[in-house]
C-alpha cells in the first residue's frame, strides 16, 4: 500500500507541518519500493520534490525518519473507542479497526524492514512498542471497564491474556500477508479471549 507520493514538476515552497508531512509520505513510499537498506536521504527529498539538506534538518539519522514514517502511516487508520458496553463487542470492534494496519504493517515488517532491525539492532516487538503506545491504553481501558462493570474476572485477567486477542490477529495477519476475516476475529474472542476471563 502506497500513500500519496509527490509528481514530478515545480514545487511550491512548503513549510512546518505540511514539508514534514509530504517528507514522511516520501520516505513511506521509499522504503515500500526499495526497502530500508536502500532508502536514502537523497531519495526520500527527490521524491518529495526538495533537497537533502532539508531532510536532514528534520531526521539526523534514517533509522528514525522510518520510524517517524510508519508512525505516520499508521495514523491514517482510525482507532476509536467503541465503548458498546460490553467487552465482546469493544473487542470485535477494536480488532476490525486494526485489522487492516496490521497487513500493512506486517508487509513493510517481513521484507522492507529487515535491514532496519539488523542495522538498529531491534526487534518488530521494540518497533511495535514504540508505535502503538497510545493505542494501547485504548486496549487496557476497554478491558478495565469490562471488569467495573462485572462482565469479567479480574482476578483472571493477566498482561498476557489481554493481549492474546491482538496477538493472535498480529500472527494470522503476519503469515498471510492480509486482513483477517471478521469471522475469524470473531471466532478468537468468542472462543479464546471471553472463555479465559468468565
Amino acid at each position: 500500500m502506497h500513500l500519496a507520493s509527490s509528481d514530478s514538476g515545480p514545487r511550491r515552497r512548503r513549510h512546518g507541518a505540511e514539508l514534514k508531512a509530504a517528507l514522511l509520505d516520501a520516505a513511506w513510499d521509499e522504503l515500500m519500493e526499495r526497502g530500508y537498506a536502500a532508502l536514502t536521504f537523497a531519495g526520500v527529498a527527490h521524491r518529495a520534490g526538495t533537497s537533502r539538506p532539508v531532510v536532514n534538518r528534520h531526521w539526523a539519522a534514517k533509522d528514525v525518519l522510518v520510524r517517524d514514517a510508519l508512525a505516520r502511516a499508521g495514523d491514517r487508520f482510525p482507532f476509536a473507542d467503541p465503548d458498546t458496553g460490553s467487552l465482546r463487542e469493544d473487542t470485535v470492534a477494536l480488532l476490525e479497526q486494526l485489522n487492516d494496519g496490521f497487513a500493512m504493517f506486517a508487509a513493510a515488517m517481513t521484507a522492507q524492514l529487515a535491514a532496519y532491525f539488523e542495522e538498529t539492532g531491534t526487534t518488530p516487538a521494540e518497533l511495535r512498542a514504540s508505535l502503538i503506545d497510545q493505542r494501547w491504553s485504548l486496549i487496557e481501558s476497554v478491558t478495565h471497564r469490562a471488569v467495573e462493570r462485572g462482565e469479567i474476572d479480574g482476578a483472571k485477567l493477566t498482561p498476557r491474556i489481554m493481549r492474546l486477542p491482538y496477538d493472535l490477529l498480529r500472527h494470522d495477519v503476519l503469515m498471510n500477508l492480509r486482513p483477517m476475516p471478521s469471522s475469524d476475529i470473531e471466532e478468537i474472542v468468542d472462543t479464546v479471549f471471553l472463555p479465559l476471563l468468565t
